[in-house]
């Protein structure tokens, strides 16, 4: 019979996505048959399904860590935020509004029969469902119409385990404030709480572990030491993108910090690579005279996030990049921006309009309100080397530079290159995870150093060990109840 267990966290950012992948991974290594899932997501981070959809970066790790393939069913709700006050909403992997986030809190509601059925989908076929909640637990505030913590768990009659974060301090009070003030219907489905990111004697705790037990009734499972290699793994958020940077190299990498990033972890690779300096460049710095690359990545909002690089006077800097001689690379949003234009006749990104792009590629782009979504295995023209990416994006761009593409895929191509060489456009997404790509790409003249995959694989290994060590597992399934949908 299937079980399911569901973590929920005292606040965002406590490490609920990390300690499912982590989970996932050690009961996979026990052989016991295990999926993710989490009803409701928020991030422009995300990743093609093998059923053609989207879901949050998170939730693909997660199933990574499973050693199972990416499915829709995993996040069947999926918001991508287009602004301040709103966010594209995406259900089973797919489009389907852009709302306000007062009329998404109003009609959220809805969606909770096409989550159970998710959930129900996913149940079907393993022996272990892990749920991961979204934000902070204690939200009362939005518990009306909620299917992302005990909105869901209610429904499903999923028992949770709560989660405290003990490096940013006040984790008693985090969990018994949490406690007091849900709804008591709610707080009966908590078994057991965590406490994550411990740094120090986890002896030292023994005492707040007593206080915790003795005053919730529950068992306080962990502390768990923070796990400190838990940057060679893709972030699920823009959370993460404070101080991130990376390597000492000689070749000097500058990525603008859009505000509205989406896909980031387009980066981990460049990040972890031993001849690479990384720098984000944050608003109000200027671009590194330094850098030989500049790249610009992802974006939800392409237009506004154009904005916001004049703004910065980036677009200065990026012209006398590229007269002294620099290479300049965009990935999809930054593809566009590098264009001559990026028209919006339907209001898909916000009011309808066309904007100037940088004029650095040849090419023009029109949005358009059917998403492309899927994977792809691509050769890199330039150097013929092949890679794997995926395509996540709104537009079709045309233009003379098109004539110079940079990959191919099948019998069609993908992306521009300049006239003089120096400027690269492409809709691929991940292609600095294929190590020869990425080492021909950045100029290397050897075998590359780095294989990323790997790492990636073994950071997921360490962190089950991890958590083998610092938490009772057996205890923990014990917690896990059969699912009811």
């Amino acid at each position: 019979m299937t079980k399911a267990l569901m973590f929920m966290g005292t606040g965002s950012d406590v490490g609920k996505s990390l300690m499912v992948a982590g989970l996932c991974r050690a009961l996979n290594n026990r052989g016991l048959k295990v999926a993710p899932f989490k009803p409701q997501n928020m991030s422009n981070n995300a990743a093609v399904t093998v059923d053609g959809g989207e879901i949050g970066r998170a939730q693909a790790l997660q199933a990574r860590a499973a050693r199972r393939d990416p499915v829709t069913a995993m996040n069947p709700v999926l918001l991508k935020p287009e602004g301040e006050t709103g966010s594209q909403v995406v259900v089973r992997g797919k489009r389907r509004a852009s709302l306000s986030a007062r009329q998404y809190w109003v009609d959220r509601g809805q969606l909770l029969p096409e989550v159970m059925a998710a959930f129900s989908e996913l149940a079907a076929d393993v022996e272990y469902v892990l749920v991961e909640g979204a934000g902070s637990a204690s939200e009362v505030n939005l518990r009306a119409g909620d299917i992302a913590n005990f909105g869901f768990a209610r429904a499903a009659n999923v028992p949770v385990v709560l989660i405290g974060d003990i490096h940013r301090g006040g984790v008693i009070a985090s969990i018994v404030g949490t406690l007091d003030v849900i709804e008591p219907d709610d707080a009966a489905l908590v078994r057991a709480s965590l406490v994550n990111k411990f740094f120090g004697d986890p002896l030292l705790f023994e005492s707040g572990k007593t206080y915790l037990e003795t005053r919730t009734g529950l068992p306080c499972l962990g502390p768990v030491p923070h796990f400190t290699d838990a940057a060679r793994l893709p972030a699920e958020d823009a959370l993460a993108l404070e101080g991130y940077a990376g390597g000492k190299g000689a070749l000097h990498i500058a990525v603008p910090r859009l505000p509205r990033i989406a896909n980031f972890d387009d980066l981990d690779p460049l990040r972890a690579e031993p001849g690479v300096t990384l720098t984000l460049v944050q608003p109000g710095q200027p671009v590194p005279r330094d850098a030989e690359l500049v790249l610009l990545p992802g974006s939800k909002a392409t237009r506004a996030d154009l904005d916001e690089l004049r703004a910065n006077g980036w677009d200065i800097d990026i012209y006398a990049h590229h007269r002294t001689g620099g290479l300049v690379l965009g990935i999809c949003g930054g593809y566009q921006m590098l264009g001559r234009t990026i028209a919006d006749p339907e209001g898909i990104e916000g009011p309808p309009g066309t904007s100037q792009g940088l004029g650095l590629l040849q090419v023009d782009t029109v949005l358009a309100p059917t998403k492309q979504l899927r994977t792809e295995q691509a050769v890199h023209l330039p150097s013929g080397e092949t890679l794997s990416g995926y395509h996540m994006h709104m537009g079709i761009t045309s233009g003379p530079d098109r004539a110079r593409p940079f990959a191919r895929i099948g019998s069609e191509t993908d992306g521009a290159i300049s006239a003089d060489g120096r400027v690269f456009g492409t809709y691929l997404h991940g292609l600095f995870a294929a190590d020869r790509f990425r080492s021909a790409f950045l100029g290397a003249s050897s075998e590359p150093d780095l294989n990323y995959e790997a790492g990636v694989e073994r950071a997921l290994d360490d962190l089950a060990s991890h958590l083998e060590t610092h938490i009772d597992i057996d205890q923990l399934l014990a917690l896990a109840a059969p699912i009811r949908t």
